[in-house]
């Protein structure tokens, strides 16, 4: 059955209308000797022979699997376990959303409780949320509550720190009342403390560090946090969390605020999206932080029970 169900009659009306006899007449600009003609089709394959000659294709591309990567810039190729397919390819999961119907969704809110939980236990910080894009506008979400917590306009910012985050945090920063200052690297690739020292000032919101930094290198980050709280400042810290299974914590080097690039977790590295921002704070800045809160709390029957808490929803909004 033709797509287009037009008759002889109907296409005779068109052809009329635009001035022309036939079909052909239409391609008559195109010289000949460019036309397609008659398409020669091959012969048709079996199902194994067409599955055949795809992986015969598809083994042609030269893939992250089958040699090493250098490319990809915070996003790699980890191995992921076959469970977190399983999982994520549950139905309560798939094209999933936070749900403004508490009752009705509880496993869903079960399972944003536990990755938050996770994330607090991962980082030593009170508070996570659940979630943001990427782990370029989890930082930039960072530097803004550290604008809105310290009511200051300047934002320190290691040239350690992905170059692409920091592409965005001038994006936002350009229509705003705020300014970047970028801290260059010492020679052995790390951001050196005097140079943090000199910048620091009664209008820095926050210094902003990412260890290990962009160039592999494991920031000595404590003193430069150290150094911050001295001036007023927060601290933001952006990591891998898989290395946070063998370095000190966010909690550790005196951050404030931890933001992560989520897909090493157990996403592919597809072709660089998409991402996972994660955050977590100190409990002082829980009522600033974007995204949900998923909380635990009891039923009248002392039974456990998920919500959303602190919503910022229009619906829930206090007008006043």
């Amino acid at each position: 059955m033709s797509y287009v169900q037009n008759t002889d009659a109907d296409r005779a009306e068109m052809l009329a209308a635009i001035g022309v006899e036939k079909l052909e007449d239409l391609f008559a600009p195109i010289p000949e000797n460019v036309r397609a003609g008659e398409l020669t089709w091959p012969t048709a394959l079996t199902e194994m022979e067409l599955d055949d000659h795809l992986r015969e294709l598809a083994d042609r591309n030269a893939d992250a699997v089958a040699l090493p990567s250098f490319l990809g810039g915070g996003y790699y190729d980890h191995y992921v376990p076959a469970v977190v397919e399983h999982l994520a390819n549950r139905a309560e999961f798939v094209n999933s959303y936070t749900q403004y119907q508490p009752e009705a969704s509880q496993g869903y809110l079960q399972a944003l409780f536990e990755y938050q939980s996770f994330m607090c236990a991962l980082t030593g910080l009170d508070v996570a949320n659940a979630s943001l894009y990427d782990g370029a506008t989890a930082v930039t979400e960072a530097a803004l509550i550290a604008r809105a917590h310290t009511r200051r306009s300047r934002v320190l910012v290691s040239r350690g720190l992905h170059p692409e985050y920091r592409q965005v945090l001038a994006t936002y920063f350009r229509n705003l009342d705020l300014t970047i200052d970028e801290i260059e690297l010492g020679a052995d690739g790390s951001t050196p403390l005097d140079s943090v020292t000199a910048k620091l000032g009664d209008d820095v919101a926050a210094l902003i560090v990412q260890t290990p930094n962009f160039f592999g290198i494991v920031e000595d980050a404590a003193p430069l946090a150290e150094a911050a709280h001295a001036a007023g400042a927060l601290v933001v810290t952006a990591q891998d969390p898989i290395s946070l299974a063998v370095l000190v914590s966010p909690a550790e080097i005196g951050a404030d605020i931890a933001v992560m690039e989520g897909q090493t977790l157990g996403t592919p590295p597809y072709f660089g999206g998409p991402g996972l921002g994660i955050m977590a704070t100190k409990k002082a800045l829980l009522r600033r932080l974007p995204g949900r809160i998923v909380g635990k709390t009891t039923d009248r029957d002392g039974k456990p029970g998920y919500v959303l808490t602190l919503q910022t929803r229009e619906q829930h909004i206090r007008r006043e």
